[in-house]
């Protein structure tokens, strides 16, 4: 895939995406649970947009009283009838993946926790031999680069054997939807030295030798380095820190699940970024969105997924379980 035109201003990083989902093929989108009005809202919108082709999995006649409450028009959308708990949807959700019915799931008004917990199982999930992690995607006002944050919301402390796959999974998804090729990515930690004292720091230098030995391939890391030092020229000058990340990074990869949390709320809520977000390393993309998101982080987020499912049909089409 080539990658999306260059940014025209602050703010058009989430058009140049969801103009790239646009002009791709739409992807078959099981939307799981969609009892509320922004989930379904949300995936009306991007089912409108072109983006997705979506099939709505849940308690039909809830569904159904959504759409008339809030004037949204479902009648062409195929619903697939459950029973009336987010468990049952989940279930049969994944269900239809293992049928071939389709390429994303996008997570509906159900907890977080119940639709992963279908993913992830051991028997009829959706596991693959890569761990699952989730990337945030932030458009952040004040930084040229669209800047991925990955381990905000699926490892807690992950080790170095899940941070190598956190990284692949969050550089593939670079590389193939269409973002550019070879990202930087930054390993954060407090400082940018090695110390005993800070065992993040002593994983960061280990995934960049990694890296060195192919195992991690597809981007050029560094690490450990600081926030500052990551994203900010001055920060790396003044530390005397050469290298081809400091202070560029495009990919910013946490030492934890709170600290990667905070990270990214902090751009949310202070420099106002949008954060669409994605779960990968499962048999297909997963959606995450909260009630929180922004109609155009729902769009971005269904845009990355379906980039993301898109580029893995050319690669390999997903056969039937």
């Amino acid at each position: 895939m080539s990658a999306m035109p260059a940014a025209s201003g602050t703010g058009s990083k989430y058009d140049r995406l969801i103009t790239a989902a646009k002009n791709a093929p739409s992807v078959s989108t099981i939307v799981v649970h969609p009892c509320d009005e922004s989930s379904l809202r949300g995936a009306i919108e991007s089912a409108e947009a072109g983006i997705i082709k979506a099939v709505l999995v849940g308690p039909a006649a809830r569904i159904r009283d959504i759409a008339a409450r809030h004037n949204l028009n479902i009648g062409g959308y195929e619903i697939i009838d459950t029973p009336p708990t987010e468990a049952a949807a989940a279930a049969r959700s994944v269900e239809l993946i293992h049928e071939g019915k389709g390429e994303v799931l996008m997570k509906g008004s159900l907890h977080t926790d119940e639709i992963m917990r279908a993913v992830t199982a051991k028997v009829g999930g959706l596991r693959t031999d890569r761990r699952i992690s989730h990337v945030f995607i932030m458009d952040v006002p004040t930084y040229t680069e669209t800047l991925f944050v990955t381990d905000a919301a699926i490892n807690i402390f992950p080790d170095i054997d899940g941070k190598r796959d956190i990284i692949q999974n969050a550089v593939d998804l670079y590389n193939e939807v269409g973002f550019g090729t070879t990202p930087r990515v930054a390993i954060l930690s407090a400082v940018e030295t090695v110390t005993s004292k800070i065992p993040s720091t002593i994983e960061a230098a280990a995934l960049c030798k990694m890296a060195d030995r192919k195992q991690i391939t597809g981007a050029v890391l560094d690490g450990p380095l600081a926030f500052d030092n990551a994203i900010d020229m001055e920060a790396a000058r003044i530390k005397d820190i050469k290298s081809e990340v400091a202070g560029r990074a495009q990919i910013l990869v946490v030492p934890d699940l709170e600290s990667g949390n905070m990270l990214a709320k902090n751009l949310a809520y202070f420099a106002k970024a949008d954060g669409a977000g994605v779960v990968l390393g499962a048999r297909v993309p997963v959606v995450l969105t909260s009630r929180a998101d922004s109609a155009r982080s729902r769009m971005a987020s269904a845009a990355v997924a379906a980039l993301h499912a898109e580029a893995r049909r050319r690669k390999a089409p997903i056969a039937a379980a």
